[in-house]
C-alpha cells in the first residue's frame, strides 16, 4: 500500500509540474508579446522596412534639389527586427525562446549532483549495509523516506534482498532506467528547441526569397533595392535569430547529456556495490567469514577463563 501511494503521489506531482510549466510558459510569452507592442507603439517613428520616409527627410542642397533619401538598410534593433520578420516569426522565436530557456533553468535545478545522490544518504545507507546493523524492512523504510532517485534505485535492489545477485542486479538496473527516464524528460524539449529554430529560420529565408520575387514580377523592381528590402530582410533576418535561438540550446543540449551521463555512471557504481552487501551470495561470503571469527573468539575467551596450573613447589 505504501509503494502504490508513493507511486501515485509521484504521478500527481508531475503532472502539476507540467501544468504549472505550461502556464508560466504561456504567461511569459503572453507578456513579451504584450510589451513588444506597447513599445512599437511608443515609437512610432520605426517604420518598417520599404515604407516611405518623411519629407523632412530629404535636406536641400541648392536651388530646387533635394539629396536622395538614404536606404533604411536591415534593422538591428529589437523592435525593428521584430517588425521586420512579421507577427507569425515574431511569435513562433519568442515562444521558442521561452521554452528553451525554461527547459534549462529546471534542468539545471532537476539534474544537482546533492538531489540526484544525496552524498549523506548514500554514505550512511551502505555503511550500515557493511556493518550488519540493517535489515531488509529498515533499508526499504529508509529509502522511502529519503524519496531521492538514488534512494528509489536502492529500494528496487533491496526489495530482492537475499535473492540471487542476477535478480538484484536486473531489479537495480530496472530502477535505474526508470530513473534516467525521468532526467532525460526535460531534454526532448531542448532538443526539439535547437532543432526547429533553425528550420523556422529556414521557413522565413523561402518566404522572404518568395515576397522578393513576387515584388520583382508585380512591380518589376530588378533595379529597386527599397522595394526588395522588406523580402530580404525577412529571409536574413529569420535565418539568424533561428540560428541565434539554436545554438545555445545545442549547447545547453549537450552539456545536460554530459551531466546525466556522469550521473548515471555514479548511480550505476553505487547499484553495484550495494548488490556486492546483499545478494546471496554476498551474504553467504559474509556469514562464513564471521563464523570462524566467532569461533575465534570464543575459543580465546575460554582459554583467558580457564585456570592455570601452579608450578611446583620448591
Amino acid at each position: 500500500m505504501v509503494n502504490h501511494h508513493s507511486v501515485n503521489t509521484l504521478k500527481s506531482r508531475e503532472r502539476t509540474s507540467v501544468t504549472t510549466r505550461i502556464f508560466v510558459m504561456v504567461i511569459v510569452a503572453v507578456a513579451l508579446l504584450i510589451t513588444c507592442q506597447l513599445m512599437a507603439q511608443e515609437n512610432p517613428s520605426s517604420s518598417p522596412l520599404g515604407a516611405p520616409t518623411s519629407p523632412t527627410a530629404a535636406p536641400v542642397l541648392g536651388a530646387g534639389t533635394t539629396a536622395p533619401a538614404a536606404p533604411s538598410g536591415i534593422p538591428t534593433d529589437p523592435l525593428g527586427i521584430a517588425d521586420a520578420m512579421g507577427r507569425p516569426f515574431t511569435v513562433a522565436f519568442i515562444l521558442a525562446s521561452v521554452i528553451g530557456v525554461w527547459s534549462v533553468v529546471e534542468r539545471l535545478v532537476i539534474l544537482r549532483r546533492r538531489r540526484v545522490i544525496p552524498k549523506a544518504f548514500v554514505e550512511r545507507f551502505l555503511m550500515h549495509l557493511r556493518a550488519g546493523r540493517m535489515d531488509k524492512n529498515e533499508a526499504i523504510a529508509i529509502c522511502h523516506q529519503n524519496q531521492s532517485p538514488m534512494a528509489d534505485v536502492f529500494m528496487h535492489g533491496v526489495r530482492k534482498w537475499g535473492r540471487p545477485s542476477v535478480e538484484v542486479e536486473q531489479a537495480v538496473l530496472d530502477g535505474g532506467e526508470r530513473q534516467v527516464t525521468q532526467l532525460k524528460k526535460g531534454l526532448r524539449v531542448l532538443n526539439g528547441v535547437s532543432t526547429l529554430s533553425p528550420l523556422i529560420g529556414l521557413l522565413g529565408t523561402v518566404v522572404g526569397m518568395i515576397r522578393s520575387f513576387n515584388d520583382i514580377a508585380i512591380a518589376g523592381a530588378m533595379g529597386q533595392t527599397q522595394t526588395l528590402a522588406n523580402g530580404i530582410a525577412l529571409a536574413l533576418l529569420t535565418t539568424a535569430v533561428g540560428l541565434l535561438i539554436a545554438i545555445p540550446a545545442m549547447a545547453a543540449y549537450l552539456y545536460l547529456a554530459g551531466r546525466i551521463d556522469s550521473i548515471v555512471m555514479e548511480m550505476d557504481r553505487l547499484g553495484q556495490e550495494l548488490v556486492n552487501l546483499i545478494s546471496a551470495e554476498a551474504l553467504r561470503e559474509r556469514a562464513v567469514v564471521v563464523a570462524p571469527k566467532s569461533e575465534l573468539t570464543q575459543a580465546a575467551t575460554a582459554q583467558a577463563a580457564r585456570p592455570r596450573n601452579p608450578g611446583p613447589e620448591k
